[in-house]
């Protein structure tokens, strides 16, 4: 007799990319940021390591809310600190959503949120996005009676509003890299009878954002990382920005140390470090529009990405996305395959450094030319 609640071990759990040995591969394959983060936070680990690691740190980040605060034009009571931004998805998931209740996300996108969803037990829908990335207008009710709804995957059928209890909406989304219109979304929440989640882990690579929408929209709740844009992926540090009424309901659910001194002290340095943002974004932008370009000069469809990745698709591919991410793997390159039932699969890959960028398009480029030259032949 299994001791393990049926929900949890029903459930494949979510499956994060690959994590090779330090110098193994050229890794292309979780948008980590290739730069070094700003001096600034290592700096601020030093000086806390120095005076020491005895004593808890603040609770509630108070000094990185109040960075934080500074930044994006709200009071410090309207953003809460997490242990990475998927510690900021468990707590709104764990807040807002009950066994047998219904969480929203579009498709595809961020697997974990489908994964949250099947920890608590609830139910999640999965309406697909369109042929354009973006998404169909009853996103945000439910389709009526015998309605032909295709772009419902996996759909639960008619789920009445009560039912609904939180909305999750990655902009830009993963992994396409496309981005949904402020005004898009601000129509979803107003149509919603419940919180909309905006995931903006790659925001600032898109040149705006949804923070304004959180002002004028009680509903709306964003969720940051200081992993990609800051190249802080290994210290695990996110934010929440919403309301400090739904800030404090959160603070309920949060471990009471959440974060820890050294990703607090890093954190609230690297954010207000806003000269070496600017600077690294654009870097990491221009490799993108170049990745782009040579990928579709290969013959790939790729969406116009907002973020720090691009999102690869040959047409009538067969094999091809497999057996070439197998290709560049046994060439020191990782990029991620990834497949969704009932959509196809494609490569995602991550912006490097020029070089690095440079060399896994010529091995691409290599890789297309080999299975010309074998195709021909044949």
């Amino acid at each position: 007799m299994s001791l393990v609640r049926p929900n949890i071990e029903a459930m494949a759990g979510y499956v994060p990319g690959e994590q090779p040995k330090e110098g193994e591969a050229v890794k292309l394959n979780t948008n980590e940021n290739p730069y070094r983060a700003s001096e600034k936070a290592y700096d601020a680990i030093r000086a806390v390591a120095d005076r020491g690691l005895s004593r808890y740190p603040n609770a509630a980040g108070q000094a990185f809310r109040e960075a934080a605060a500074e930044v994006y034009g709200v009071e410090p009571d309207w953003i809460m600190c997490g242990n990475g931004s998927d510690d900021i998805l468990t707590i709104l998931t764990r807040t807002f959503v009950g066994e047998n209740q219904v969480l929203r996300l579009p498709y595809p996108s961020y697997i974990l949120y489908k994964s949250l969803a099947e920890i608590q037990g609830a139910r999640s829908e999965e309406v697909r996005f369109l042929d354009d990335w973006t998404l169909p207008d009853d996103f945000a009710t439910p389709p009526k009676p015998d309605a032909d709804a295709p772009h419902r995957v996996h759909s639960l059928g008619n789920v009445k509003p009560e039912d609904l209890k939180l909305v999750y909406l990655p902009n830009p989304n993963s992994p396409s890299g496309t981005r949904i219109s402020n005004d898009q979304i601000m129509k979803i929440a107003d149509s919603l009878p419940c919180p909309l989640v905006i995931d903006e882990a790659y925001a600032d690579f898109a040149g705006e954002n949804c923070v304004e929408l959180v002002k004028k929209n009680p509903r709306v709740i964003i969720s940051r990382t200081m992993s990609k844009s800051y190249a802080l992926a290994g210290l695990r540090f996110g934010f929440m920005i919403a309301r400090p009424e739904t800030i404090a309901e959160t603070f309920k659910v949060k471990d009471s140390y959440n974060c820890d001194a050294l990703s607090i002290a890093a954190a609230t340095a690297a954010i207000q470090d806003r000269e070496w943002l600017a600077a690294t974004t654009k870097k990491i932008v221009a490799t993108r529009a170049r990745l782009m370009t040579r990928m579709r000069e290969l013959g790939f469809t790729v969406p116009e990405s907002r973020a720090n990745f691009t999102w690869n698709v040959f047409p009538n591919a067969g094999t091809l996305h497999k057996d070439l991410y197998s290709y560049l793997k046994q060439n020191g390159y990782l990029v991620r395959h990834m497949d969704y039932p009932g959509y196809g699969d494609g490569l995602r890959i991550s912006v490097g450094t020029d070089e690095d960028t440079d060399r896994c398009l010529a091995l691409v480029e290599r890789y297309l030319n080999d299975v010309g030259r074998r195709s021909a032949g044949a």
